[in-house]
């Protein structure tokens, strides 16, 4: 069977290869539906990786975060059609104790290993859960809510129990997400989130309270705190996370930054904090973020960060879908007729 396989080969190019792939009882011929473009996607498109990180990666096939149909299952466990959601963490070892998507062995769609931007996808049985009810559009947000959902429990079991204000910085898609699913794990708690962005703010109506970054004031104070900015304006982020937050919160950070940035250590000390670091997510979080995502009113939600969806038939409408994608308030999703 040929495949047909798009990758970048360099900074905002983008070409399409073919490949004989070879049935294996073991996996699961997958035709991807719908994908979403992240902002890690965008960096490798746009470059803004380091050259030596660029020079070892690429060429690259990019997208994680994937909807599909089965085209083909040699054991018949799932069904011809059904739709499923693809998960890009691909681990290949067991831990007691570390989860799957920590284990440095474990490979990563569009990092470590090719995305999804393919005719149609391998995929180990282990690696592909059915949604059903959940419209295929919406599901290829449900590897950002997963990460939401990984982040969570990890709060969960190392956080303290005085919940009463629960704060987040950032107004994207991760803050949006995150904020969501804080509000469906803790309805009682406060739930505030602070960004730069007003526009992005009201478009969280779900959450207690909104503040403009400028109007965040000394009096303001939070038990826990999630980061989910990234970028050079985390470090901003989690100097002020500091500034508020209450003695032995968590400060669990999502944004990722290409640069080191700096923290105020001393006050870390002073306030005796816990700084959590979250990273990708593994098959329970899917699990769970689906079992989340049966509630029609968090799809509700979710179909307001779904700005764009562009049905890509070539490579010209995957430069149309990145390009676009920049401007977008949030979420790119692409309709995938390659």
């Amino acid at each position: 069977m040929i495949n047909q396989i798009i990758k970048l080969t360099q900074i905002q190019k983008f070409e399409m290869c073919f490949e004989n792939i070879d049935i294996d009882t073991e996996y699961v011929i997958v035709r991807p539906t719908y994908l979403s473009i992240c902002a890690a996607d965008q960096r490798y498109y746009q470059g803004k990786r380091k050259k030596e990180i660029l020079d070892k990666k690429l060429p690259l096939t990019l997208i994680h975060e994937a909807v599909g149909q089965v085209v083909y299952d040699p054991k018949n466990e799932f069904k011809k059609q059904e739709k499923v959601v693809l998960i890009p963490n691909t681990p290949i070892e067991d831990d007691d104790i570390i989860k799957e998507n920590y284990l440095r062995t474990s490979l990563f769609r569009s990092s470590s290993s090719d995305g999804f931007m393919q005719s149609v996808v391998l995929m180990r049985r282990d690696r592909i859960i059915p949604i059903k009810e959940i419209e295929e559009s919406l599901g290829s947000l449900i590897e950002t809510v997963s990460v939401a959902i990984n982040a969570i429990e990890n709060f969960k079991q190392k956080s303290h129990k005085r919940r009463e204000t629960i704060g987040i910085w950032g107004a994207g898609n991760v803050a949006y997400i995150t904020s969501l699913m804080l509000k469906k794990y803790f309805p009682e708690s406060k739930i505030i989130v602070t960004g730069r962005n007003n526009e992005k703010l009201s478009y969280f109506s779900f959450v207690d309270q909104t503040i403009p970054t400028n109007e965040f004031t000394e009096n303001i104070k939070v038990d826990h705190a999630f980061e989910c900015i990234g970028g050079t304006g985390s470090e901003f982020a989690i100097e002020e996370i500091i500034d508020h937050i209450n003695p032995q919160g968590t400060i669990n950070l999502l944004g990722v930054s290409e640069e080191p940035v700096r923290i105020n250590t001393r006050m870390v000390l002073e306030k005796g904090l816990t700084i959590l670091g979250n990273s990708r997510s593994g098959y329970d979080d899917f699990k769970k973020s689906i079992d989340i995502l049966q509630d029609k009113q968090i799809q509700n939600y979710l179909h307001n960060i779904v700005s764009e969806v562009i049905e890509i038939k070539n490579t010209n409408d995957i430069y149309v879908a990145f390009d676009n994608d920049i401007n977008n308030k949030f979420k790119t999703v692409m309709r995938w007729n390659i």
